[in-house]
């Protein structure tokens, strides 16, 4: 008789939860300025590396670039240790300080490619159109903000 009140109890405080559940932004927790943009990537079996490789030379080689002119904040590259699981096994992630950051901006773009220099760009486009459609598939792309509970 006791289990079935506890039980019974526990039931009822997790039924009543959701009245309690709802958080005001700002007082209850912080959003970030900064923004993440994360693209969740199924790279092929037998093709960790090989991916890996091109992004050295095209994603990560532009990102270095953007963070060095502060155009960007940060970015990451994760695996998963078991690569055939689930909708992707590889995120790249792309910190901004904030969202007018991603808007459009032609001094930003032009900087970026003088830095970078167009036979480079065009080279680094070159290589991802042929040959990253046979290594992988992108499955999502995600904008996310850091939620710090107060």
């Amino acid at each position: 008789m006791r289990i079935k009140s506890l039980v019974g109890g526990l039931a009822l405080m997790f039924l009543a939860s959701p009245v309690f559940a709802d958080l005001d932004p700002w007082t209850d927790y912080e959003v970030s300025d900064a923004v993440w943009n994360v693209t969740t990537v199924k790279v092929d079996a037998n093709m960790g590396d090989a991916y890996l490789e091109g992004i050295k030379q095209t994603w990560a080689a532009s990102n270095e670039v953007a963070k060095e002119l502060g155009q960007i904040e940060e970015y990451s590259i994760f695996r998963s240790d078991l690569p055939q699981s689930g909708y992707f096994n590889l995120l790249l992630i792309v910190k901004f300080a904030n969202t007018s950051d991603l808007a459009p901006n032609r001094e930003r773009d032009e900087a970026f490619l003088e830095a970078v220099g167009k036979e480079k760009a065009d080279a680094s486009t070159e290589y991802a159109q042929k040959n990253y459609p046979a290594m992988r598939k992108i499955t999502g792309e995600y904008q996310m903000r850091e939620i710090t509970l107060k």
